[in-house]
């Protein structure tokens, strides 16, 4: 049996609160989109921009709903669409300005149809990533597309995402619909 090496810590703002599992599965998405990355020979600013969108995006995942709305600035929705709102208005308040990175992180959860490549790659990232505990092979083969044909694995990865969300009984965001709409 080979020893797995564990992942290079992530680098997180000081104002994350995040606990261990989700640390661990930041340090998975970051290893993922650097991966796919240099595979595709970005350049330095586009690579940054996914690598940090990557560290950012879920820095504020297990931080408490009453700061998490506070920050989103919303008063309704579902408390588990508030940190990437949170994250990107934070990030932006610290000075933050690029808007790729900042919308990346702000419809992770959901998706948008108005993205630049670094929010595509990170919803993929974010979904792709290996430690998941559902549709192993399908998500692995999917990971490995990227490199390759970008825009058709984006793509499936929506219809997966979309595809995964109904099975689980769960109602579609406008912003889903919308982004499956425009990619199918």
């Amino acid at each position: 049996m080979t020893d797995v090496a564990p992942l290079p810590p992530v680098v997180l703002p000081p104002w994350a609160v995040v606990t261990e599992r989700r640390a661990a599965h930041i340090a998975r998405v970051v290893t993922l989109i650097d991966a796919w990355a240099r595979a595709m020979a970005l350049p330095a600013a586009e690579g940054a921009a996914w690598h940090d969108a990557a560290r950012w995006h879920d820095a504020l995942r297990d931080a408490p709903e009453e700061i998490l709305r506070s920050l989103a600035g919303m008063d309704g929705g579902p408390p588990e669409l508030l940190h990437g709102p949170a994250a990107a208005a934070r990030l932006r308040a610290d000075g933050e300005s690029r808007s790729d990175v900042l919308d990346a992180i702000r419809w992770h959860t959901v998706g948008h149809i108005g993205w630049a490549r670094t929010g595509q790659a990170l919803y993929m990232a974010d979904f792709l990533e290996p430690g998941r505990p559902f549709a192993r092979e399908q998500r692995a083969y999917l990971a490995r597309q990227v490199p390759h044909d970008f825009d058709g694995t984006f793509r499936e990865a929506v219809r997966a995402r979309v595809a995964s969300a109904m099975n689980e009984g769960k109602a579609l965001a406008p912003e889903t619909a919308e982004l499956w709409n425009s990619v199918r």
